[in-house]
């Protein structure tokens, strides 16, 4: 080959731009400038245009692929991308080094345990696959097991080599990490958007998480996001973490800088304390530092508990506060009735979001901080948590404070608000209030329900207010063209949508009576509803799905307490519930109506309970108030994980109530009725212990 051969030229290019991506992304250690490098980018595309055969999967200019069409395809994860268990506090740091010493079956005595210490990016978990040196597909943690294909968009991140430096352990290699906006970036966007005199994002990790499933990689590209990369999936003959992240570097993956191999756990709690000044310095968000135990081996003997290691944990920084005024206090109706007061507040920065709103709970709340409109307040966030008003600044009140009533009517249709004893939350008792049909059509079309990709707020209200929805059924009334007449909603995107919700017809029973929304009857409660069902009515030979379903339909409007409370997981109070929802006129026929339109359901096994078999198999748990270091969803998970029942409700066959701060009427319930109540420590030993 001659100096002048385009495919010889066309390597030497994509070489030159390759390298000088991982220098500038990777190492911030750039060796040419923007002028030379985009003259050898133009060059490359020019060539490959001439000649498209010399294209590449690994070429600089592929870095930008064609839009998305419809949504994302689903990807399950071979290995389980798994969440871990938080720490807030050195004590908690102390303990935790205190299990893992007691699963390693070390004394006191012993040389102390060895951890790698890595700060916890405010991002977006990822996961990157090769085949060999070439790079094929990204995925989305989605919910540890299936995620989402996103490999058109993130092909435009550049820290994420297309190819890697040298030959990988092994023809497979699995990689993960975190996507996330670097503050820069991020403050640039805004920027541009106040300009264009168009609303700005709230902060950077929601930011990313949108652009990351944007339809169009070419505004993928345009907000520059970036990656680092954390874990190699598999030991590959290794013997550490730490010998791993040092093979990520040398095969050319982003690994933080800042990562710290240590001697025991007061040498993690120095690294904890060092950053929590030092992480406002740098160029992206960070919540926390997480800590492995180094040895892979170690790892191993350790395994998991519920769905998080037991070698690993995630060090929480302490919750920011700031103050700010509070300027009014608005009633948001939910799709239950719920009344919610939410505090409108000065804009301020906290936890590296803009905040406006802020959660007030409930009236007694109100009351209990002694809240007033026009207060300087204190405001706090820590990691997911919403924004909370935690106190009144007493000092700084002027006289022109007022005190807030919780409004008699709904603020939304004037229905008289109601509030039962010994609810602490006040409620719209009419079940047509416009904020309750938009919030349950919401509800319906989500995930958890039958999960109708594109089907948001926005369009949910204009399907409303232009009456094409009235409720569930309706969705499933409209097509393309009914789609096109709404705001923003092109052809393609309207023809997407109505195939989104035809897809949507044939659904597993849980998800659809999950989303009815019966009061009181959530996740799992529908998960057993569903199982009794199908061990009630077995399909018949030649049945088709929508004639079973109509016979479930059937069944549940027909169905007593008496009945109901005799199901596993289903106490009085959700029995009520049921009864109530499919005797009254307006939703007896709500499942009907769906089988009329179109809809179906696909039948679980006979028997069947939808549930792994594990420690807490045979209890039945509750979970109520907020938990310093789990979401409520997130504590359910872990009950199901280990086999036990999360309910909705505390009855006389709870076996355990996990409670949280303003734990509310379900704490006194439990109390009556002698539950055994459990903080979160001891519902994680709970789980730890029975392992």
């Amino acid at each position: 080959m001659t100096p002048t051969d385009p495919a010889a030229r066309a390597a030497e290019l994509r070489a030159t731009l390759n390298e000088a991506n991982h220098r500038y992304h990777v190492l911030d250690r750039p060796t040419i400038s923007d002028r030379e490098y985009d003259l050898a980018f133009r060059e490359l595309n020019e060539l490959e245009a001439a000649h498209p055969e010399l294209v590449t999967d690994d070429s600089p200019t592929q870095r930008v692929g064609a839009p998305t069409e419809g949504g994302f395809p689903s990807v399950r994860h071979e290995v389980p991308m798994l969440s871990l268990g938080n720490a807030f506090g050195a004590d908690e740091l102390r303990e935790f080094d205190t299990r893992v010493r007691r699963g390693l079956g070390r004394g006191l005595d012993d040389p102390p345990v060895t951890y790698v210490c890595e700060l916890k990016i405010d991002g977006l978990a990822i996961s990157l696959r090769y085949e060999g040196r070439r790079f094929v597909r990204v995925a989305t943690r989605g919910d540890g097991t299936t995620g989402e294909d996103v490999t058109a968009n993130l092909r435009t991140v550049r820290a994420i080599p297309l190819s890697l430096h040298e030959d990988p352990p092994g023809d497979r290699l699995e990689v993960r990490g975190e996507v996330y906006m670097p503050r820069g970036a991020f403050a640039s966007l805004n920027e541009q958007l106040e300009k264009e005199g168009r609303p700005l994002y709230a902060n950077a990790r929601n930011t990313t998480a949108g652009t990351v499933r944007q339809k169009d990689p070419k505004v993928t590209a345009s907000r520059r996001l970036s990656v680092w990369t954390y874990q190699l999936v598999g030991a590959h003959g290794l013997s550490t973490h730490s010998e791993s992240l040092a093979l990520l570097e040398s095969l050319g993956f982003p690994v933080n800088p800042h990562v710290r191999r240590v001697e025991g756990i007061e040498a993690v709690i120095d690294f904890t304390t060092e950053w929590a000044d030092a992480r406002k310095d740098l160029d992206y968000e960070t919540d926390g530092i997480v800590i492995k135990v180094d040895a892979l081996e170690e790892q191993q003997q350790l395994g998991f508990v519920s769905r998080a290691p037991r070698w690993a944990t995630a060090y929480k920084f302490p919750a920011e506060q700031v103050t700010t005024k509070l300027e009014a206090i608005e009633v948001y109706v939910g799709r239950t009735g719920a009344m919610t007061p939410v505090a409108h507040v000065t804009p301020v920065s906290v936890g590296g979001t803009t905040v406006r709103n802020a959660t007030l709970h409930n009236i007694d709340e109100i009351r209990r901080k002694d809240l007033r409109v026009g207060d300087t307040v204190v405001l706090q966030r820590a990691g997911d948590v919403i924004p909370e008003v935690v106190s009144a600044v007493l000092d700084a009140r002027d006289g022109s404070e007022t005190i807030w009533e919780m409004p008699a009517a709904c603020p939304v249709c004037g229905t008289q608000a109601l509030r039962e004893e010994p609810e602490v939350v006040t409620r719209c008792p009419n079940p047509y209030c416009p904020a309750q049909r938009i919030g349950g059509l919401l509800h319906f079309s989500g995930r958890g329900g039958l999960d109708i990709d594109g089907l948001g707020f926005k369009i949910m209200m204009q399907l409303v207010e232009r009456e094409l929805v009235k409720e569930p059924a309706d969705i499933f009334r409209l097509d393309a063209e009914a789609l096109e007449g709404l705001d923003r909603l092109a052809r393609k995107s309207a023809d997407n949508l109505a195939q989104a919700i035809n897809n949507a017809r044939h659904r597993p029973l849980s998800h659809i009576l999950n989303g009815l929304g019966i009061r009181h009857v959530g996740e799992q409660t529908a998960i057993d509803l569903a199982a009794w069902l199908a061990t009630e009515l077995s399909t018949t030979e030649g049945e088709t799905d929508a004639d079973w379903t109509r016979r479930v339909a059937d069944r549940l409007r027909d169905a007593s307490v008496e009945e109901l409370t005799g199901v596993y997981g289903i106490g009085l109070v959700v029995a009520e519930g049921i009864v109530r929802f499919f005797g009254d006129a307006h939703t007896r026929d709500t499942l009907h109506r769906l089988i009329e339109a179109g809809v179906s359901a696909e039948a679980p096994a006979p028997g069947a309970r939808n549930r792994a078999e594990g420690p807490l198999s045979g209890k039945t748990l509750v979970v109520t108030g907020t938990l310093p270091g789990l979401s409520r969803s997130e504590a359910e998970d872990a009950i199901r994980a280990a086999g036990g029942h999360a309910a909705s409700s505390v009855s006389a066959k709870t076996d355990y109530l996990v409670a949280g701060d303003k734990a509310g009427s379900k704490l006194s319930r439990a109390e009556q009725l002698g539950v055994l109540v459990l903080d979160e420590d001891a519902f994680r030993k709970l789980i730890e212990e029975k392992t």
